[in-house]
């Protein structure tokens, strides 16, 4: 089984980037499910049914959350009733979402959920004791487990990534916007990475226009974010599993600019 998994899609300019890149991709590669975080899809923060719908256009099959996944409050809806859209599992239950989802596709089946960290995050509840109590759910359903790890520290990533190793089949970190180049299949088989990357404008700092950020440290002062619009890349991984056992037989970084740059 192969699966194509997109980091964070940013704004318009990810949306963007994700249509131009997917269908021809598809065209030329085996792919069975495409996966892709959308916390950000919206404007840089939160999602609307247009963006889901334009997300789903392009090809993707399932989508994965994060901290920012309620910032648009009329999304609420969207969120809770679109079940191929996962909220992180560690936030409390009242919050509104579907903790997983099963895909099916030409008799193959995989599961993804979303957890977020703990380090430098909202307060929320540990993302080990959540999976854990879970996991034996997840693989009454399947042997073919994604885990999006929506987390800041590095550290925690590499830790939850061999925590459950061999429990899950890919453990891919989102959330920082910034690729890491540490691709790897971990002792007892989980394909991992730290983080995937960005989907979206890569002349900015994590999405947002350079220029606002420098002011922003500089003067001390709150203003408004802007989306970028310019250098618009592909983060992504295809990783390949054996779906009879579940373990992870390779994983590869994708990192492509698609587009130079989109009207404002």
């Amino acid at each position: 089984m192969k699966i194509l998994f997109f980091g964070d899609i940013f704004g318009r300019p990810g949306r963007r980037a994700l249509d131009a890149f997917l269908p021809s991709f598809l065209e030329s590669n085996e792919v069975d499910f495409v996966i892709a975080n959308c916390e950000n899809a919206a404007d840089g923060k939160g999602v609307t049914e247009k963006s889901l719908n334009e997300i789903f256009m392009a090809g993707v099959d399932g989508l994965t959350g994060g901290n920012h996944l309620w910032d648009k409050k009329n999304s609420i809806d969207v969120i809770v009733n679109e079940k191929r859209l996962v909220k992180p599992l560690n936030y409390p239950p009242s919050a509104p979402g579907n903790d997983y989802c099963l895909l099916e596709k030409n008799d193959k089946k995989l599961l993804i959920a979303n957890l977020c960290g703990q380090s430098f995050m909202s307060p929320i509840d540990s993302p080990f004791f959540a999976l854990e109590r879970k996991i034996k759910d997840f693989q009454e359903l399947t042997t073919n487990i994604l885990i999006d790890f929506h987390a800041e520290s590095t550290a925690e990533k590499r830790t939850f990534g061999f925590y459950f190793d061999g429990q899950v089949s890919v453990i891919v970190g989102t959330h920082t916007h910034i690729q890491t180049a540490d691709e790897e299949i971990l002792p007892q088989g989980t394909a991992y990475i730290t983080d995937v990357g960005m989907t979206g404008p890569i002349d900015s700092v994590i999405g947002i226009k350079k220029e606002i950020a420098i002011e922003r440290t500089i003067n001390g002062l709150p203003i408004r974010h802007q989306v970028s619009f310019n250098n618009i890349y592909v983060n992504a991984v295809l990783i390949e599993i054996d779906e009879t056992t579940g373990k992870a037989i390779n994983i590869s970084r994708i990192r492509k600019k698609v587009l130079e740059s989109i009207p404002n």
